[in-house]
């Protein structure tokens, strides 16, 4: 059982972001802001949300996309941060599980995830 400040405290910060709808599956644009010396500067890391966990403000989701050379590239990211700018939902994908690691052994085309239509 939490503090109940505490659990005012997070629900204020919360309430403070704006977060749109997203799973797993779904492709996802982060914009990080990214602090060189005194300049900051805003980076967009794009890929596939493979896995989303916790609750409150310790809940984070993880972004894989294939960067140079065919790396794949995984970042986790804290979903309430402040080094957050926005997210953005590029395309919904169906899929049929909550974790989608198994995109981690798979290459090209194989590791393509249909995108879900709306009825």
């Amino acid at each position: 059982m939490k503090n109940r400040y505490i659990e005012s405290f997070e629900q204020a910060q919360i309430a403070s972001k704006n977060i749109p709808e997203f799973r797993a599956g779904d492709t996802v644009r982060v914009a990080v802001n990214i602090k060189e010396g005194e300049k900051t500067r805003i980076q967009n890391f794009e890929g596939v949300c493979i896995a989303i966990r916790g609750e409150g403000t310790g809940k984070t989701f993880i972004v894989r996309k294939i960067g140079a050379n065919n790396v794949g590239v995984e970042r986790i990211f804290p979903l309430y941060s402040d080094s957050i700018e926005n997210i953005e939902v590029v395309r919904r994908g169906r899929v049929r599980r909550a974790k989608l690691y198994y995109l981690r052994g798979l290459r090209g085309k194989a590791a393509r995830i249909k995108e879900l239509r709306k009825k």
